[in-house]
């Protein structure tokens, strides 16, 4: 059997719409399946892959948008030629025609499996990673600018804000006369936050490193050798507390250590790859701040996950709820999803002082960056609270939105029914349309293209949702390579794991035959190894090589595992020791790789010159190593 190792976007496109065909051969027959390929084809080679990461989604957003209930579908905007008397396209209308009438409008009984096959094949590229130009860094970086700027703006108007709530102070909560709707909104929001944080003691905290880069460029192995730390950190977290192990610890290191500095250092923004539309922009934090954001950020994390207000609200590591509403919204229209756009960056400071209570806004204001490097040089003083890239950032923001919207909730089942996950909210759809107007009234920006406030679709954290049946798609991010590479083995070997769960069994075949041509035989889920595995291995391959492991008395199998290196590096006893406080001492899921925090071993924290880099490191810098499973 002749393989080829080669994948371009032609052959997934043309074995997902052999799949369609496959499934839907009555609506979508070989001359549909055919013309179909023979139109993608003619536009790629016109219009480059932009076709399939631009033009396609944006008639998928449309599409959802029609699914929404918010507006109409017209091709032509998108970009699509029409049917004959029908604002639908030609491209893929046999599906569209089960779900919208002619004048783009929903069916009153539309198709959900012609759904999950539009969504299907327009998103398909949608996430895919390719490099970004010079014109979409500009644009990002213009847009952390411009969002800035607004926040300035409105920084008086919060300061005023603040003022009418001091003079609302001792007034009965429904006797509050003010000419601004949001002081009742924001004195109960303040309430509530003071209830969650009434017993919490923000410097009990057991500080860490974060699994990024910082700003000042120390290399893992460094950065427990403190030189600089600000005085604004030193003023509510002592340095012999929270820096060093002990004060034999300090004296020792009285030589190496240079000043506690007011001339603190600045946040630095970088860009990091995500996918066609352009890039991510990410603030990375001096060593210092990030040192007691880890801390601060789990102990504020651990506290709302058990606390009786929040524990069934607001979540950080589970996005199971959120995904669950998003698919009973869809099937009764109960519950409606909000999405917030640019979310960590319209936090603003202003704001969380006006919400947070003084003794734990104290400490989040000690070690919060008051500005930041752009990739051009440029420092521009910090508006926002903390950009993406700050522990901090993630928990503060979906503490403000759900008190916010929890303060201004009607009653008692309104407020019981809301799910935040960072920017991901699901309120009942009766509140919907003023919770948008509320959160936009404190300075948020509600991202009303991904918000499904009516009709029968509904997506949050992952999951997209129409009448009660999960419509997600398998976005393809990574790109192809016949290289051997560890990031496109582990990914696209989940891909094509998606692809057959979805029954898209051409695809997974195709992706399956690249995979083997390059990387040789590839073990099956049904052998249970802890390594990538297929749903099915193929026919074709060759067996894995095996032996009998005696010692552990099991089979054992030869395969391709992932392996993040290890860096080796002389590392004084002070600062061991001070890492196995952070990261052993004080955590009880230490070992546990996934957080980004842990450790592989425990002979990695007692040898002395050993400092693992596995749980710091990204994807992008794993290899694959040959291993017996």
């Amino acid at each position: 059997m002749v393989i080829n190792k080669s994948l371009d976007e032609s052959k997934i496109i043309a074995a997902l719409l052999h799949d369609v065909h496959t499934s839907h051969g009555v609506v979508f027959n070989s001359r549909s399946r055919r013309l179909t390929l023979n139109k993608v084809m003619l536009r790629v080679r016109k219009e480059g892959i932009g076709f399939l990461t631009k033009t396609m989604p944006r008639l998928a957003k449309a599409f959802d948008k029609a699914l929404a209930g918010d507006t109409k579908l017209n091709s032509v905007d998108c970009g699509f030629e029409s049917q004959p008397n029908s604002k639908l396209p030609r491209f893929l209308g046999e599906f569209f025609n089960r779900v919208l009438s002619e004048d783009g409008a929903l069916l009153p009984l539309p198709c959900a499996d012609s759904v999950i096959v539009i969504r299907q094949v327009l998103y398909l590229f949608y996430k895919y990673k390719l490099p970004y130009t010079d014109e979409q860094e500009q644009t990002i970086i213009s847009r952390f600018k411009q969002t800035e700027d607004d926040l300035c703006s409105r920084s008086q108007d919060f300061k005023n804000l603040a003022t009418l709530l001091e003079q609302a102070k001792g007034t009965r909560r429904h006797s509050i006369n003010a000419d601004d709707r949001r002081v009742p909104v924001a004195r109960e929001a303040r309430i509530l936050l003071s209830r969650i944080f009434s017993f919490f003691d923000p410097r009990n905290i057991a500080p860490r490193h974060g699994p990024g880069v910082v700003a000042t460029k120390q290399r893992l192995w460094s950065k427990y050798e403190w030189t600089n730390v600000s005085k604004r950190i030193t003023d509510q977290y002592p340095l012999d507390e929270y820096f060093f192990v002990s004060l034999g610890h300090v004296c020792d290191r009285l030589d190496t250590f240079k000043r506690i500095t007011e001339n603190e250092s600045h946040a630095k923004v970088i860009l990091v790859p995500k996918d066609s539309r352009g890039p991510r922009l990410i603030s990375c934090e001096p060593v210092d701040f990030q040192w007691v954001q880890q801390g601060l950020s789990r102990a504020m994390v651990q506290l709302v996950e058990n606390h009786e207000l929040t524990k069934f609200n607001v979540f950080f590591t589970d996005q199971g709820p959120n995904g669950r509403g998003a698919l009973l919204g869809s099937g009764t229209g109960r519950y409606a999803t909000l999405d917030l756009n640019e979310a960590s960056d319209r936090v603003s400071l202003d704001l969380v002082r006006l919400l947070f209570p003084p003794h734990v806004f104290t400490c989040m204001e000690a070690c919060r960056s008051l500005s930041t490097e752009l990739p051009s040089g440029e420092i521009i003083e910090l508006q926002k609270f903390a950009p993406m890239g700050s522990a901090l950032c993630f928990p503060t923001m979906a503490l403000i939105i759900w008190s916010l919207l929890t303060a201004a909730a009607p009653d008692a089942d309104t407020r019981e029914s809301i799910l935040v996950y960072g920017d991901d909210v699901i309120v009942p759809t009766a509140y919907a349309v003023n919770a948008m107007e509320l959160l936009e009234s404190f300075g948020l920006k509600i991202n009303r293209d991904k918000s499904c406030i009516s009709g029968l679709f509904r997506e949050s954290c992952g999951v997209d949702a129409f009448k009660g049946v999960n419509v997600t798609p398998v976005r393809l991010r990574t790109v192809w390579s016949s290289s051997p590479c560890a990031s496109v083995y582990s990914s696209w070997i989940s891909y094509a794991n998606s692809f057959y769960d979805k029954q898209y069994y051409n695809v997974y075949e195709l992706i399956v035959e690249s995979l083997v041509s390059i990387y040789g035989p590839i073990p099956g889920d049904d052998m249970s190894l802890t390594c990538p595995s297929l749903r099915v291995t193929p026919e074709f391959q060759q067996r894995l090589k095996s032996r009998t492991n005696k010692r552990l008395q099991k089979r054992e199998f030869r395969v391709w595992d992932i392996k993040s290196p290890s860096i080796s590096k002389e590392i004084d006893g002070w600062s061991m020791l001070l890492r196995y406080f952070a990261e052993v001492g004080n955590s009880s899921n230490s070992f546990n790789s996934n957080d980004g925090s842990g450790t592989d071993s425990l002979d990695d924290l007692y040898h002395p010159r050993v400092f693992s880099a596995s749980s710091y490191t990204s994807r992008r810098t794993s290899m694959l190593v040959r291993r017996w499973r």
